[in-house]
């Protein structure tokens, strides 16, 4: 069924980006989340302001979020059963939250792909998967709801870089890195058909490109990715001051 599902529209795409943007693009929300679910029993907004150092309002405002975009279910109660004003659990559901994205993976074909630019020079053809990235992630940049604040700060710009990216499969998400920022990609498209280097390429450039396109000029460069044996996939990218 993956292989045969319609490629997103534009604004699908969009809409997409903008739910998961809502609910995991300020990287606290993340933290919370994970947090959250390592505790089968749920949290509540006191124990997530005191886990991260958060005005109460404030950690209530994050769960909030999470439960607004089915990330996590509210339930509520009086604390030991006694009496008072029932308080909030919020808890994860019973299996991981996924993002329902018809994403085309055509295993055959990038199979083909690798074994073809495999018969051209590496650097040539690495080169070439890069442009390709390149031109592909202008073109989902072009598909992002603007952030109606002109252009977008580095770190913002990252942000939904990863945002984008998770919307097309790569479960992926920023850290810091010593002088530089990464995306780090939990999840492969690709994993189990192509492992190739150059297909590698073709992610670099899709972070160029849609990182030229939301910010300005960088030089994103491969850290660590699953076609070397690693266990996962690091676009590091110097931080522009």
């Amino acid at each position: 069924m993956a292989a045969d599902a319609i490629p997103m529209r534009s604004e699908e795409f969009s809409s997409v980006v903008a739910a998961i943007t809502s609910a995991f693009g300020d990287p606290t929300r993340r933290q919370i989340y994970l947090f959250a679910r390592e505790r089968p029993d749920g949290v509540t907004a006191s124990e997530v302001a005191e886990k991260f150092c958060l005005h109460a309002n404030v950690a209530r405002h994050h769960l909030d979020k999470l439960a607004a975009g089915g990330y996590l279910e509210v339930h509520t109660g009086r604390a030991g059963g006694g009496a008072g004003r029932p308080s909030k659990r919020y808890v994860p559901g019973e299996e991981p939250a996924v993002i329902d994205v018809p994403i085309r993976r055509d295993d055959l074909v990038a199979t083909l792909l690798a074994r073809a630019l495999d018969l051209l020079p590496r650097e040539l053809a690495e080169t070439m998967a890069e442009q390709v990235g390149i031109e592909y992630g202008r073109a989902m940049a072009a598909s992002l709801e603007p952030s109606g604040e002109g252009q977008r700060s580095f770190r913002s710009a990252l942000h939904a870089v990863a945002d984008a990216l998770t919307a097309h499969g790569f479960a992926a998400h920023t850290e810091a890195s010593g002088d530089d920022l990464s995306i780090v990609s939990d999840t492969c498209p690709f994993a189990g058909s192509v492992a190739s280097p150059v297909i590698c390429a073709v992610d670099r450039g899709m972070v160029k490109g849609m990182l030229a396109a939301l910010y300005g000029e960088t030089t994103p460069e491969t850290a660590s990715s699953r076609a070397h044996g690693d266990a996962t996939c690091i676009t590091a990218v110097p931080v522009s001051l």
